[in-house]
């Protein structure tokens, strides 16, 4: 068995309080994240500027950017969002690839990978291709890729009887049948 080294990284670490990302439109967002993936609002944010280099020197942003506003959401037993509505005349307007420095994707775990692509293709949701099964490590795993409405990259991920690696070791990715894992 791996035993983790406690005395290493931050002290006091419990796990990931939320994830923060930028979108073009603060409103499509959370409607796309609260009635199609269902998630749970909360508070709302904004507008914050600063007149002197507080948005720089905080938040590494040009110092007269303003944050129109922000929302969090809460997604089931996973992360909470916080998304943000920028406002900046240095704003760069493409969503990053995978494959960008910066580039992401938020994966979404679900207990029926057949039935969620059905449900988001019939939101008219993009889907990328059909779901494909993991190997080596990741085996027992499906995913696949789809686009929100303002082509940010998602994913949904299933691996109801586990993964392959499990059976090396007795430590745990976070899963959600096991979240204290």
């Amino acid at each position: 068995m791996n035993q983790i080294d406690v005395t290493v990284g931050l002290p006091g670490l419990r796990g990931t309080d939320h994830i923060g990302f930028t979108v073009p439109n603060l409103q499509q967002a959370v409607d796309f994240f609260v009635n199609v993936i269902g998630c749970e609002p909360f508070y709302e944010l904004g507008p914050f500027s600063a007149a002197d280099n507080w948005m720089n020197e905080h938040l590494n942003v040009r110092h007269d950017a303003v944050m129109k506003r922000l929302k969090f959401l809460r997604c089931k037993s996973g992360s909470n969002f916080e998304i943000f509505e920028y406002q900046s005349s240095d704003q760069n307007s493409q969503q990053p690839k995978n494959s960008d420095v910066g580039g992401h994707h938020l994966a979404f775990y679900v207990d029926d990978m057949d039935s969620a692509v059905s449900y988001l293709k019939s939101k008219g949701i993009q889907v990328l291709g059909d779901p494909t099964h993991s190997k080596n490590a990741s085996a027992g795993q499906r995913w696949v890729y789809f686009l929100s409405p303002w082509g940010m990259q998602l994913e949904l991920v299933s691996y109801p009887e586990g993964k392959a690696y499990e059976k090396e070791t007795d430590q745990r990715l976070w899963h959600p049948v096991h979240p204290e894992q």
